[in-house]
């Protein structure tokens, strides 16, 4: 796949997401254009593989020109970042007592804090989150009034 390719793939990923949600993470667009699949993403998420990088079916000069293409596009159409901590998955208590341990994954091989960073990152529309939100209230109320005698 070429850059131009995969250009029209991130943008296309991130425009669908960001009117279907109100915000698009590079974990979902990458599975969205094909470079991650959702078993192996939910393998990452539980623990069971070490890095994201290392499933991606992608080599990392293509995975870093495409974290680019998503800044990219986020700057051009008004997308605010907002960081997100990503967790493991299945963690139980010790003994049922107490907190739950917080493991904390990994994107990257180097575990370089920048790139973790922009793997981590969700790019969030606030005009479309206001619109879903007010879309979600006027259908509350509608349903509200339908069940009212």
């Amino acid at each position: 796949m070429n850059n131009i390719e995969l250009t029209k793939k991130v943008r296309s990923a991130m425009y669908c997401q960001c009117r279907r949600r109100g915000y698009a993470a590079p974990v979902d667009v990458l599975m969205e254009i094909g470079v991650l699949s959702k078993s192996e993403y939910e393998d990452w998420r539980f623990g069971r593989i070490p890095y994201l990088e290392s499933v991606c079916h992608i080599n990392l000069h293509k995975l870093s020109f495409i974290m680019h293409q998503m800044r990219v596009y986020a700057k051009n159409n008004g997308l605010r970042p907002s960081f997100c901590c990503y967790k493991q998955w299945g963690v139980k208590k010790k003994n049922g007592q107490g907190r739950k341990p917080v493991i904390q994954l990994r994107f990257s091989k180097s575990h370089n804090p920048e790139v973790e960073k922009w793997y981590s990152t969700h790019f969030v529309d606030a005009r479309r989150i206001k619109e879903l939100k007010s879309a979600k209230e006027s259908k509350t109320v509608e349903s509200a009034e339908v069940t009212e005698p």
